[in-house]
């Protein structure tokens, strides 16, 4: 049952195989006998999920049920649950419960889907490794020792290690992609807007973006399908048409062309991450599809550029969070401004607050233009080296991350080497672009992912692609030893 992808399981479900009770005790049982392994989840929902269960069966007995009704998945911590703690992986949220549903909650009840709990991540989103959650580091399913990724590194741990069929995720500057590509599961940015941001506490507004995170692309498909539309109540939503993103799959890949950015194949790229992803590029040759050669000639400039625009944006953000409304408060502050700096201090985890501390320098007086300026006309440029590239061909393609996954600790000391696993990712946010991670091959038994990146709005076509990819190879349903 554990190995049975989403669209398994909702045939089952549809024949009677099992009931959706049965399927969820079954996935409640495995977290808490196996959970300690990886620490992937910081709250279970059982009473909730078997309510849900048990709903959905009855749907399902009454004719009513839809291609969603009473499967079981995991969310982020970072989306809002009703009368459920929402932490954010933070001290600062520790005790909070949210008093509403984000809207891609609200979507999956809607759709009849089960939570099984909430998952671990980086404290507030801000981290590539998962080691800066107040709940302790989640852990890599193929090596324990090493890290998920992040931020999302909570909700790729679940799904490779079977403790969850699949998962919510963000992504604000790979946090999607990079924990997929690390875990050897498949993952789904979405076009910024495409997916509410209702509810989804925010860490950077305009590079925020909810997906899924799965086992196959067939199964993304089949979560964007309810994640996906527009949302009066997040002024960022994009009212566009929200197809079927399931539909296109079948489609064969015979003329499609697919760039390879000659930046993103440095020599200080990892040998074997680059030659899995050439072989993973000869496979789509195979299938029918083209490669050409063509250059973002800026990609060099994305780092420094997201490194000012996201703390800048957190910094903002953050700034709610003051020890007065809700969330942690120090003990016994003599007057408003010792609350302040102490509830803040206290509450905020290291990494949390150097990005507030950089982002609030980029934004002071003095320092505005030289910087964050400068970092917004760069994003510009970023964003038209894509438009660029994308009118010549169909998809980009490169890896995910520049190595795999590495070992605990093994960055956590040194904050640039860990915004470098970034590299290949976070352009995608500052252009707004859609882009997912699919495994591709392995290196010293650890997943290697291969991003694909679309225009805007063409998930159904980065969907197709990585499907047929994924027909044609078996690297999505490897499964890390002991699992």
């Amino acid at each position: 049952m554990f190995d049975k992808t989403l669209a398994e399981l909702a045939s089952g479900l549809e024949n009677g195989d099992f009931s959706s009770v049965e399927l969820t005790q079954a996935y409640l049982d495995r977290i808490h006998a196996e959970d300690s392994k990886y620490n992937s989840y910081i709250t279970v929902t059982d009473e909730i999920a078997l309510s849900q269960a048990k709903a959905a069966d009855e749907a399902r007995a009454a004719g009513t049920a839809g291609p969603f009704t009473g499967l079981p998945i995991a969310q982020k911590d970072i989306f809002c649950t009703d009368g459920v703690r929402t932490s954010c992986a933070s001290k600062m949220l520790d005790n909070f419960i949210a008093p509403y549903n984000a809207t891609v909650v609200d979507k999956f009840n809607t759709a009849g889907a089960v939570m099984l709990g909430k998952t671990n991540m980086d404290e507030f989103a801000m981290g590539s490794s998962n080691e800066s959650s107040f709940y302790g580091p989640s852990r890599n399913p193929w090596n324990t020792d090493c890290v998920p990724g992040g931020s999302s590194g909570g909700s790729a741990a679940a799904v490779a290690a079977r403790l969850a069929p699949a998962a919510t995720g963000t992504d604000t500057g790979g946090s999607i992609r990079q924990p997929a590509a690390l875990c050897g599961i498949t993952g789904l940015k979405p076009t910024y807007g495409r997916v509410s941001r209702f509810g989804m506490i925010a860490f950077a507004s305009s590079l925020d973006q909810g997906g899924p995170m799965a086992r196959t692309a067939e199964d993304a498909a089949l979560m964007l399908n309810v994640m996906a539309g527009f949302d009066p109540r997040d002024s960022t939503s994009m009212q566009q048409a929200v197809p079927d993103f399931t539909a296109d799959l079948a489609l064969p890949l015979k003329g499609l062309t697919i760039g390879l950015p000659k930046e993103y194949f440095p020599d200080d790229l990892s040998p074997a991450i680059a030659l899995q992803v050439q072989n993973a590029v000869k496979e789509y040759e195979a299938l029918g599809a083209t490669v050409k050669e063509v250059s973002l000639p800026n990609t060099a400039l994305a780092i420094p550029a997201y490194y000012i625009i996201a703390p800048a944006e957190a910094s903002s953000n953050l700034s709610r969070f003051d020890g007065v409304r809700y969330g942690y408060r120090c003990d016994e502050p003599v007057n408003l401004e010792d609350l302040y700096k102490r509830s803040r201090g206290e509450g905020f985890g290291p990494e949390v607050q150097r990005r507030i501390m950089v982002g609030t320098y980029a934004l002071s007086e003095g320092f505005y233009d030289a910087y964050y300026k400068k970092a917004q006309q760069i994003r510009r440029l970023i964003k038209q080296d894509f438009v660029n590239v994308l009118n010549e061909v169909d998809v980009i393609m490169g890896p995910t991350t520049p190595h795999p996954a590495f070992k605990l600790g093994e960055k956590s000391s040194d904050p640039i080497a860990m915004y470098m696993e970034d590299i290949f990712t976070i352009a995608l946010n500052l252009a707004g672009l859609p882009g997912m991670s699919v495994p591709c091959g392995q290196t010293d038994g650890l997943p290697v992912g291969l991003q694909i990146i679309g225009n805007y709005f063409a998930e159904q076509k980065l969907l197709n692609v990585a499907h047929q990819f994924q027909l044609a190879t078996d690297w999505h349903k490897q499964t890390p030893d002991g699992i």
